[in-house]
C-alpha cells in the first residue's frame, strides 16, 4: 500500500510539472504577442525610415549594378577598340613591309638595269675602239701604200724632169701618168677642216728652214709677184707635195682648204710671202689663208 502511494504521488508530481510548464509556455507566448503589438503600434516613423533605408539600399545596389554593367560595356568597347587598333597597326605594318619590299625590288631591278646598261656601253665602247683601231690600221696601211706609190712615181717624175729644173722653169710637159700622180698627191693633202688642220709657224715653234736673200725676195716674191704652180717641176718630199720655182724648192707643210677647188694648183695665181717670221703660200682668189711652206735649194 505504501508503494502504491509513493507511485501515485510521483505521478501526480509529474502531471503537475507538465501542467505548470504548459501554462508557463502559454504565458510566455501571450507576453511575446502582447509585447510585439505595442512596439509596432508605437514606432511607425522607424518603420518608414527602415523602409526608406531599404529602398535606398536597393537603389544603391541597382546603381552599383548599373555602374558595373556600364563599366563592363566600357571595358568591352575598349577591348574591341584595342583589338581593332592592333589589327589596323598590324595591317599598316604589313602594308609598309610590302611597300618596302616593292621599293627594294625596284631598286634592285634599277641597279641590275644600270649595270646591264654600263656593261653594254662598255662592250660597245670596246667594239667601237676595236673598229676605230682597225679603221686606223687600214687607213695607215692605205696611206703608207699611197705614199710609197706617190714617192716612187714622184721620184720617177723628178728624174724625168731633172733636165728642166732651171730657174723659172715653166710649161713642163707631163705624161698622163705623171698628171694622175700629181693630182693624186694634191688630193691626198686636201683638208675638210682647215681651221683645225693647219698650224702657223708660231705654233710650230718658228721657221728654221732656208731664208731667201733680201734682193732675191724683192725681185721674185711677195704679193706683187704671183705665178701658177701648174707646169712647174713637182715631186713629193716626206709625204708632202713640193714644187720648184725660181731655183728654190717649196714644200707645203699644211693641207690646203677644200673650198679652194680641185684644180687650184693649175688655175689659181699664188705667191710666196714672208709673214710673222715665216714663209707662207697664198692664193690670190682666197686672200688671207696662208699655207705654211718650207724652202730649200
Amino acid at each position: 500500500m505504501k508503494a502504491i502511494r509513493i507511485t501515485g504521488l510521483a505521478m501526480l508530481t509529474v502531471l503537475l510539472g507538465i501542467a505548470t510548464s504548459a501554462y508557463a509556455g502559454h504565458e510566455h507566448q501571450a507576453d511575446k504577442q502582447d509585447h510585439s503589438k505595442p512596439q509596432q503600434s508605437s514606432h511607425p516613423k522607424a518603420q518608414q525610415q527602415h523602409a526608406q533605408q531599404q529602398h535606398a539600399q536597393q537603389q544603391h545596389a541597382q546603381q552599383q549594378a548599373q555602374q558595373q554593367k556600364v563599366q563592363q560595356q566600357h571595358a568591352q568597347q575598349q577591348h574591341v577598340q584595342q583589338q581593332h587598333t592592333q589589327q589596323q597597326h598590324a595591317q599598316q605594318q604589313a602594308q609598309q613591309q610590302k611597300v618596302q619590299q616593292q621599293h627594294a625590288q625596284q631598286q634592285h631591278a634599277q641597279q641590275q638595269h644600270t649595270q646591264q646598261q654600263a656593261q653594254q656601253q662598255k662592250v660597245q665602247q670596246q667594239h667601237a675602239q676595236q673598229q676605230h683601231a682597225q679603221q686606223q690600221h687600214v687607213q695607215q696601211q692605205k696611206v703608207q701604200q699611197q705614199s710609197r706609190q706617190s714617192r716612187n712615181s714622184a721620184q720617177q717624175y723628178s728624174q724625168q724632169q731633172s733636165s728642166q729644173q732651171g730657174r723659172g722653169s715653166r710649161n713642163v710637159q707631163r705624161s698622163p701618168e705623171q698628171q694622175r700622180v700629181q693630182q693624186r698627191v694634191w688630193q691626198q693633202h686636201r683638208s675638210n677642216n682647215w681651221q683645225s688642220d693647219h698650224r702657223s709657224w708660231q705654233q710650230r715653234g718658228g721657221y728654221r728652214g732656208y731664208r731667201i736673200p733680201e734682193d732675191r725676195y724683192r725681185g721674185y716674191f711677195g704679193r706683187s709677184h704671183w705665178f701658177l704652180i701648174g707646169g712647174l717641176p713637182f715631186m713629193v718630199e716626206g709625204g708632202y707635195p713640193r714644187f720648184q720655182y725660181e731655183g728654190y724648192w717649196f714644200t707645203l707643210l699644211d693641207p690646203w682648204p677644200a673650198y679652194w677647188g680641185n684644180d687650184w694648183y693649175d688655175n689659181d695665181d699664188v705667191y710666196v710671202d714672208y709673214v710673222d717670221n715665216g714663209y707662207y703660200l697664198f692664193n690670190r682668189r682666197y686672200p688671207g689663208m696662208g699655207i705654211a711652206i718650207s724652202i730649200s735649194i
